[in-house]
């Protein structure tokens, strides 16, 4: 049985989430559950939710966690079961595990800091120190970290400037072919300032509004998080949804509800940062495995 060789893998993956819960206990977080089927998942172009019944499996449980946020609870994480359809791949599960933290009156470069504590703590209490190897690269894991904006990394490494790539709605093709392959060699990185038209659910730039508080953390070449300082108002959250609402629709995906609930609650959101970052993918880094078949106890094919 495929089970019997990850053996030291999934031994592995309970001390690393066992650490990470440790991390965020002593650090006076409150450890939260919020449902995984809900009416309305956020509408996003290219995150297809997957249908239970009337309501759907959730993408993240960014909606209820800001929610929380916005009830009073300061500072929060949760590891749960996540669910996305289409989504199947060597880096890729459409049922994978996320850890997702929000801590309210900080910023994205303050969570920056909070993701290399974390992962630092997660690597030492798992019987690593500074230096790991993944697929024969060794990095670095003392801080500080490394961080580039996505303007400077497209000046660096694309083949064409960043304007003409969202022009040409080629962002996410350039970001995924030309510019990850060769960013977190040796240090880790933080790709930060996303183009506004991808600041999902950020708050852009008060100097610079073209631009999203948004970064991702990539280590040799993979993306880990991904983490914004938090888009408090509703009525500029409402217009992105009904911008991707349009997209769903004129591409022939299946459109949301709009999820109402989670807008108004964004009236009583304080200033926040959240971050979103795949456990599997965490595991795979430290395991030294290429494919995240390597770290799951059970494939979607084994079922």
């Amino acid at each position: 049985m495929r089970q019997l060789s990850i053996r030291q893998n999934l031994r592995l993956r309970a001390e690393i989430i066992q650490a990470i819960r440790r991390f965020f206990v002593d650090n006076d977080y409150l450890e939260v559950e919020t449902p995984c089927r809900i009416p309305a998942p956020a509408p996003e172009s290219h995150i297809d939710a997957v249908p239970s019944g009337d309501w759907f499996l959730h993408t993240s449980p960014e909606l209820c966690m800001k929610r929380l946020l916005a009830a009073g609870y300061p500072r929060i994480f949760q590891i749960c079961r996540c669910f996305r359809g289409q989504e199947r791949g060597a880096r890729h599960l459409p049922e994978f595990t996320m850890l997702e933290w929000y801590c309210t009156g900080i910023g994205y470069f303050e969570m920056m800091e909070q993701c290399e504590d974390m992962i630092r703590f997660a690597a030492h209490h798992s019987g690593f120190g500074d230096v790991i190897v993944w697929q024969g690269e060794s990095v670095d894991l003392k801080k500080p970290w490394s961080r580039m904006s996505v303007p400077e990394a497209f000046d660096r490494y694309a083949s064409l400037p960043m304007k003409t790539a969202l022009l040409q709605d080629r962002f996410d093709e350039v970001i995924a072919c030309e510019i990850e392959p060769r960013i977190g060699q040796k240090k880790p990185l933080f790709l930060y300032d996303y183009p506004a038209v991808h600041g999902a659910l950020a708050r852009l730039k008060p100097d610079n509004p073209l631009l999203a508080e948004r970064f991702e953390l990539y280590i040799n070449g993979l993306e880990l998080c991904n983490a914004f300082t938090e888009l408090t108002d509703p009525e500029e959250q409402r217009k992105r949804f009904e911008k991707e609402q349009d997209y769903r629709n004129t591409s022939g995906k299946q459109p949301y509800p709009m999820p109402e609930k989670f807008l108004e609650s964004l009236e009583f959101m304080p200033s926040a940062s959240g971050n979103a970052l795949g456990i599997d993918r965490l595991v795979m880094l430290f395991a030294d495995s290429a494919k995240i078949d390597d770290v799951a106890a059970f494939t979607p094919e084994e079922l």
